[in-house]
């Protein structure tokens, strides 16, 4: 059964969308190469968001409500998922958690797996009412559908 995780991470106030950016970019080919090696994972992507604009559209411009989204869709149980990601992405989210408010008393999340999992849980919209439901266009799983090629 495909499960939704809707992260929605606010940045410390002074930090530059480009200093966000440059994590992002410069560990992209880790994440997807930990995003083949998972396995579970249907979907994913990083959404950078501004909160002080109307279509939350981040600019240029320096703000301090810019907030850092992870959506994605998986196979499984969250709690294993997310020791996945740990095990095969935990510098990558310490660096990201470095730029979080409430981000660095997680840091390092492999020292920390059962707080990041509560952090997670607490900042994931797609666990909390009304955002709970998802729509699967398929019953297989990202195993099924990838045997099937």
């Amino acid at each position: 059964m495909t499960s939704p995780l809707t992260l929605m991470m606010p940045v410390i106030p002074g930090t530059s969308l480009m200093t966000i950016a440059a994590a992002l970019e410069g560990n992209s080919k880790k994440i997807d190469d930990a995003l083949n090696g998972i396995g579970t994972v249907h979907f994913a992507r990083f959404l950078l968001l501004d909160r002080s604009q109307a279509n939350l559209q981040p600019t240029s411009a320096p703000s301090n409500s810019l907030l850092i989204g992870v959506v994605t869709e998986y196979d499984g149980n969250f709690n294993a998922y997310i020791s996945d990601f740990v095990a095969q992405l935990g510098p990558v989210f310490d660096q990201l958690l470095s730029l979080v408010v409430g981000g660095a008393a997680l840091i390092p999340v492999a020292n920390n797996v059962a707080a990041f999992q509560a952090f997670i849980t607490a900042n994931d919209a797609s666990q909390h009412a009304p955002n709970v439901s998802l729509y699967s266009a398929y019953p297989q799983t990202v195993q099924q559908i990838l045997a099937a090629f």
